[in-house]
C-alpha cells in the first residue's frame, strides 16, 4: 500500500504563502530517513533540514510541494488556505497514494481531484516519518522562498524571521506599513 504522509508549514507567519509536502516512501527508505534522524522540522536546525531535504528528495519514491498564495489565506482564512495546500501537494504526485497520514486533527476536504482515503495524526511529523519528510521538504522549499522575498523587501528581515510575526517583524510592519506578501487577515501588534 502508498501511504503518503502530508504536512504544511508556514500557517503562523505574518508573510508569504504556506506551503505543503506530500511525500511517498518505501518501507526501506523510510527506515533508512529514520535512521539519519528523520523527525518535526521544527526540532531540527536549517543546515541539518536542508541536508536532509536533499536526502528525503533522492530516496523518496515521491516528493512534491503544493502551496497556497497570500490572497488566498487572505479570501479563506489560513486553516482552509493549509488545507488546499496539502491538496495540490498530493495532486502532484504523479502516483496516487492508497492512504494519505495528515498532521494535524483536520481532514483535507478534497475537492480539486477524487477523495483519498486519509487518516489525520496529531503531532503526526514526530510520530511518522512520511510527515516528518513531509515537513522537512515543505520547510526548506518556504524557507527559500522566503529568502527570494528577503532581497524584495529588505525591510522586514525575512532572511532571518521567514515571514514569523518577530518582534523585529512586527516593528518593521509598524514603520514601513505592509507589503503585497503580507497577510491582511492577520493582526499585527507591535
Amino acid at each position: 500500500m502508498l501511504v503518503a504522509g502530508v504536512d504544511e508549514v508556514g500557517r503562523g507567519a505574518l508573510l508569504g504563502m504556506v506551503a505543503a509536502g506530500a511525500v511517498i516512501l518505501d518501507p526501506a527508505s523510510e527506515q533508512y530517513l529514520k535512521s539519519l534522524g528523520v523527525t518535526d522540522s521544527k526540532q531540527l536546525t536549517a543546515p541539518r533540514r536542508q541536508e536532509l531535504a536533499q536526502i528525503i528528495r533522492s530516496v523518496a519514491l515521491e516528493c512534491q510541494i503544493g502551496w497556497a498564495e497570500v490572497a488566498e489565506i487572505d479570501q479563506l482564512n489560513i486553516l482552509q488556505a493549509s488545507l488546499l495546500a496539502m491538496e495540490r501537494a498530493i495532486a502532484k504526485l504523479q502516483t496516487r497514494p492508497d492512504h494519505c497520514l495528515v498532521d494535524g486533527i483536520h481532514p483535507i476536504p478534497f475537492q480539486t481531484i477524487s477523495a483519498i482515503p486519509q487518516t489525520t495524526v496529531v503531532r503526526g511529523d514526530s510520530r511518522h516519518t512520511c510527515i516528518a519528510s513531509a515537513s522537512i521538504v515543505a520547510k526548506v522549499w518556504r524557507d527559500q522562498q522566503m529568502l527570494k522575498l528577503a532581497e524584495q523587501y529588505p525591510q522586514y528581515d525575512l532572511a532571518r524571521n521567514k515571514g514569523y510575526g518577530t518582534l523585529n517583524h512586527r516593528q518593521a510592519i509598524q514603520k514601513h506599513g505592509y507589503c503585497p506578501q503580507h497577510r491582511l487577515s492577520f493582526r499585527v501588534n507591535a
